[in-house]
Parts: C-alpha cells; structure tokens; sequence
C-alpha cells in the first residue's frame, strides 16, 4: 500500500512540475517588449517536428514589425525546405498590464496571451492547408528574451487534445529602423501569384 502511495505521489509531482506559468518569468530580464523587439527587420529560422518527433520541415522567415504606441503590424514571410512560400500579417496589441491580443488571415478568432519578464504565453487556433483543405490546430506558443537581439520560440500543435506536432524558432533582431515597405510589397506580390 505504501509502495503504490510513493508512485502516486512520485508522479503528481513529476506531473505538476512539468507544468510552468508565464508568471514563472516575472523577475527574468532583459524584459520582452513586443514594440522594442518586432520593431524594424527581422530573420527567423526554424524546424517544425511531427507528433512523432521527427524532423518534418525547415524554414527561414523575414519579418518585419511597425508600431504606433501599443498597436503593432508583424508581417512573416516563410520560405520552407520543400518549397512552399507562405505569409502572415500579424495585428498585435499590447497592453499596459502585459496583455497580448493579435488576429491574423490564417488566425481563427483571436490569439490572446500574456507577458512576464523575458517571455510570452500565448495560443491561438491557427488553420493549415492539409490534403486540398484546412485543418484547424490549437497553438500555444512560448517566447523567450535571450538578449537585446535574439529570442526563441517554442510552439506545440494540438489537434482533439493530442500533441500533433513541435515548432522550434530562433528569431534575430536585424535592423531596428528598417521600413516595413520592401517586406510587404514581396507579399502583396506572393498573394497575387497565389491567387492566379
């Protein structure tokens, strides 16, 4: 009885320990400011692993961000190993208290989130071309502040509940004054090759 009682509670604490909160971050520096961070140009390389763990693609990305106080545009252009192009424009909100809220074309609803210290916590269902349709997966994305120019994101997918799939990002700040302008005309050019 006593032997089946030192399980339980072996694995409680292994499960609740797994667990983390943004708050965790609160005293983490140097502090994450979306407007200071995704200001100006910025690259991105990364790998997206199946459920499996297994390597499934590669990617590089530019990005570039503009704000106007606490409203930020975030625009995301995806070069993967397989040869897809893709874009996203993020419409950010960031708020005094550390809220984020962002929309998205391939967003649905709202991506809600918050930030503490050097990270953010935030999730959104994002939907993904799959066999000729779309397929909408849970995000939950975690971002962590390295430096004043480097920052890492890790993603997990979940479909029904399950852990589809695993994104790691790294992200390099490149140019703070950079205009947004070069960026989005390569991905008004990409929508209207698209669309043809």
């Amino acid at each position: 009885m006593q032997q089946k009682y030192l399980y339980t509670t072996m694995l409680l604490a292994l499960l609740t320990g797994c667990s983390q909160s943004v708050s965790d971050y609160n005293n983490e520096t140097p502090v994450l400011k979306l407007s200071e961070f995704f200001q100006g140009e910025s690259k991105a390389w990364g790998v997206l692993h199946n459920w499996q763990g297994k390597q499934s693609v590669r990617f590089s990305a530019e990005l570039c961000g503009s704000w106007q106080e606490n409203n930020g545009n975030l625009y995301e252009l995806f070069h993967f190993s397989d040869g897809r192009v893709e874009q996203r424009h993020w419409q950010l909100q960031q708020a005094a208290d550390g809220t984020v809220t962002g929309s998205a074309g391939d967003v649905v609803g709202k991506a809600t989130g918050q930030l503490a210290g050097n990270a953010l916590y935030w999730q959104y269902t994002l939907r993904i071309p799959y066999n000729g349709d779309t397929l909408d997966v849970k995000v939950k994305d975690w971002m962590y502040l390295i430096d004043n120019e480097n920052l890492i994101n890790r993603s997990t997918l979940h479909k029904f509940g399950l852990n589809v799939g695993e994104l790691t990002l790294s992200i390099q700040q490149q140019n703070k004054n950079a205009d947004c302008a070069a960026l989005q005309e390569k991905i008004v050019q990409l929508v209207r090759t698209q669309a043809e």
